[in-house]
């Protein structure tokens, strides 16, 4: 629009120096399309609405529908309207979508495209931009249209049949074969008086039928609460290797979420990583708690949250874990085991804590580690591949 300015200037001048009325007839006409196509393309494409619809959430794999839809509530048609919806560049290439439309009074266009979730993390769709103008081209007009939708793309999870987290927390939903911990709510059975059994567990009824005095029998359980402690320092890692090794320890920590939660137990959740949604910050604790809706709150973390240079994941251990149940579990996910973060896991078994390490990657020094946390009781695992998660199938 500003370019086609001088030419105007030029016909004007031209056309008072000549004293032609053929010329001064050509700059009033050339004058006319452009003021009229200049209000004509900015009006039209002002009243244009749009409505984006995606799915928020998908997991790797996932095909991710968008469906666009442009609605002229005006009486004047738009003249032709160029579409470019802004797409992430990790999920499809090219990262946008275009697409060039005619609206006229009242009119709809419906558009349907994808992108592909193959990699996991916080994506913004759009924004959306349009482009009008007149028929001859001589005016251009440019609008961005409405917010960014907003999508997460969950970790890869690997279904997991068992894992040996050790616990402390009695009367659960978990066997235990140890009858260590008796679940008053899970009978199985009676079984004659013994001296020393409680008369709480009696059974009066079976007792005065038999004749003889007989008591409940439970079945042994304990209740799992877990918390995971997920090191994405990338100083944890080999420097190497640092980013397959971080997202290694994501899909690990994501797995034993969701096997906790299908046993019906409780998970919790920190990390020292990056949320983009809280402006690059470290996230807090996610307390331990039951239920899918909960576990969706840790895949959203899991799939937002970045690897980077930050404090060292001892001190949420040191700030966390004293906000945990007595006898809960610490499984702390991390690259490498020194002594200062062993030393604090001693600190939390003190505290009554359960305490697990599972190393992502090479792990430098595992046999050294292996030792020296068996001899306090802490067990120690390694998976240095994808792969290796599968053992647990």
């Amino acid at each position: 629009m500003v370019d086609f300015i001088p030419l105007l200037v030029i016909l004007l001048i031209v056309a008072a120096l000549l004293r032609e009325d053929s010329v001064l007839l050509i700059f009033y006409l050339v004058g006319g399309i452009f003021l009229v196509g200049s209000w004509w393309s900015r009006y039209t494409l002002r009243q244009i609405q749009f409505r984006r619809s995606l799915p928020n959430r998908a997991f790797l794999g996932d095909t991710i529908p968008i469906h666009l839809e442009l609605y002229n509530p005006g009486r004047l048609p738009t003249l032709w309207v160029l579409i470019h919806d802004s797409l992430p560049l990790d999920l499809i290439a090219p990262n946008f979508f275009q697409q060039v439309t005619l609206l006229g009074p009242r009119d709809r266009e419906v558009f349907d495209y994808h992108v592909n979730a193959r990699k996991r993390g916080y994506y913004q769709v759009g924004p959306l931009y349009l482009e009008s103008g007149d028929l001859f081209g001589l005016v251009k007009e440019n609008h961005r249209q409405g917010p960014t939708d907003e999508l997460i793309v969950y970790p890869l999870i690997i279904p997991l049949s068992r894992i040996g987290l050790p616990t402390n927390s009695p009367f659960g939903t978990l066997r235990f074969h140890q009858p260590i911990f008796e679940d008053p709510t899970r009978v199985i059975g009676k079984r004659e008086y013994l001296r020393g059994d409680s008369l709480r567990h009696v059974d009066w009824k079976s007792t005065a039928a038999s004749g003889q005095m007989l008591v409940k029998k439970f079945e042994p359980s304990i209740a799992l609460e877990a918390c995971i402690f997920l090191d994405l320092n990338q100083q944890a890692y080999d420097f190497r290797h640092h980013f397959d090794q971080t997202e290694l320890a994501i899909v690990a920590a994501a797995s034993i979420a969701n096997w906790v939660i299908q046993k019906k137990q409780s998970i919790g959740l920190s990390t020292n990583g990056l949320d983009p949604l809280r402006a690059g910050s470290i996230p807090g604790l996610i307390p331990p708690h039951k239920g899918q809706g909960h576990l969706m709150d840790c895949l959203d973390l899991l799939a937002r949250i970045q690897a980077a240079v930050t404090r060292p994941i001892l001190e949420k251990i040191r700030s966390e874990s004293p906000l945990l149940a007595w006898g809960a579990t610490v499984l702390v996910i991390t690259g490498q085991l020194g002594s200062d973060l062993f030393d604090e896991l001693l600190q939390a078994q003190r505290r009554g804590l359960s305490v697990s390490v599972l190393l992502a990657g090479s792990a430098p020094g595992l046999d050294e580690s292996r030792k020296k946390a068996s001899h306090y009781g802490i067990q120690v695992h390694q998976v240095a591949f994808q792969g290796d998660l599968e053992m647990w199938r």
